[in-house]
């Protein structure tokens, strides 16, 4: 503040000093005047000694005044600077006891937000602690269950051990995916064909093809005995073995489900193993060659669901071909209520035409019956009208 108020006197005295300059250029202007004209030259004289004279004394006044004001600008300043100063230490102690307020509060908020986040963190771990018992209840269930499956494993390899206990095992796998594919009109299971052999399954398609038989085997001694050789020679004697069982039974099914003019003229063998398929399609093309020529074709249980599928589209196909006819002979019955409803409606039109012209006819009666009424008021009855009247009523009419 007191820059500002010495910047201010010094503005002052150089806008003084500029005004004195200003009237001095401005008497030397006025001097040169005068000394063109040399009458005024004298009374300019004196003129610019009293300007100067007065410009002495304004100079002096404003020295004067500045001295006084600069000591009054000192102790305003002063009383200024005390008040800021007092202002300054009450703001102070204020915000001081305001800032020690806040703390206190803010740190009574902490330790109840502690003390409840601690309680809540208690409460946490006591349900972590209840829901992980309940998760380890439940692993040593599944781990009992696990054990169990093991037993049932165990069991399993037991029932396919034996051979006539793995047959039963492919015709229920067998049975499953035929009734979840097919409507039950559509096949039969353990049906005795004409020459005294029990089929597994047999599909009733049309002719053509025909009804199939579907039969399950499971080379799984042969298999196994391939699966786990050591050796070449043992891998050869099992290669044979599996060859000489798939081929057995290729022939089986060949001469005792193919019957010529009751079956198609192939059948399926089902294989229920996914692997014992794949391994037959990547190692042993040699008996599915044999099983083309004997038109028997060999499934698995994901190609025997796709085979009853198509199976199941061609019996919709069939039933749709059988309901053509009647669907066609009751179109050609509706054809014939359209044609005999043409004829009434034709003949329901003639009539509606003949009454329409029959109300045109009475129409057109109406009309001439108002008409001649009309006329009859129109007429003035005089005693000639009456006599002509009376003589000649129609010519009267008319006119």
């Amino acid at each position: 503040m007191l820059e500002i108020i010495l910047v201010g006197a010094v503005i002052v005295l150089v806008l003084a000093i500029g005004l004195v300059s200003w009237k001095i250029t401005r008497s030397e202007k006025m001097l040169q005047h005068a000394l063109r004209s040399s009458e005024n030259l004298a009374r300019l004289t004196e003129n610019v000694m009293n300007q100067q004279s007065r410009l002495e004394g304004q100079l002096a006044q404003m020295s004067s005044e500045g001295a006084a004001s600069q000591s009054a600008i000192n102790k305003t300043l002063s009383e200024r600077l005390d008040a800021v100063s007092k202002r300054l230490g009450d703001s102070l102690a204020q915000q001081t006891e305001y800032t020690n307020k806040t703390v206190t509060e803010r740190l009574d908020k902490v330790s109840k937000l502690l003390g409840d986040s601690l309680n809540q963190t208690t409460e946490k771990t006591s349900k972590s602690l209840s829901e992980l018992q309940q998760r380890l209840a439940i692993i040593d269930q599944a781990q009992s269950n696990l054990t169990d499956l093991s037993t049932q494993v165990v069991s399993l390899q037991d029932i396919l051990a034996n051979k006539q206990a793995r047959g039963a095992f492919g015709e229920i796998q067998l049975n499953d995916l035929v009734k979840s594919a097919l409507p039950p009109s559509s096949y039969e299971f353990q049906v005795t064909l004409s020459n005294g052999k029990r089929a597994d399954c047999l599909i009733k398609l049309p002719n053509p093809p025909g009804s199939i038989v579907v039969d399950a085997k499971f080379p799984l001694e042969s298999f196994h005995l391939m699966r786990n050789a050591q050796t070449d020679a043992d891998r050869q004697n099992a290669n044979r073995a599996f060859v000489s069982a798939m081929t057995k039974h290729i022939s089986d099914i060949n001469q005792k489900y193919i019957i010529a003019e009751e079956t198609a003229e192939s059948a399926l063998l089902f294989l229920p193993s996914e692997t014992v398929y794949a391994e037959l399609h990547s190692n042993f093309p040699q008996i599915l060659q044999k099983s083309y020529d004997a038109r028997v074709w060999i499934v698995s249980p994901t190609t025997l669901m796709a085979t009853l599928n198509t199976v199941r589209a061609v019996l919709k196909d069939s039933q749709m071909r059988e309901q053509a006819g009647v669907i066609q002979k009751e179109v050609g019955t509706l054809l014939k209520d359209v044609e005999r409803l043409d004829k009434r409606v034709e003949n329901l039109s003639k009539h509606f035409s003949q009454a329409s012209r029959d109300i045109a006819d009475i129409e057109t009666s109406s009309r001439k019956i108002s008409s001649r009424a009309e006329k009859i008021e129109d007429l003035q009855l005089g005693e000639q009208a009456s006599d002509e009247l009376l003589s000649n009523p129609t010519e009267a009419l008319r006119q």
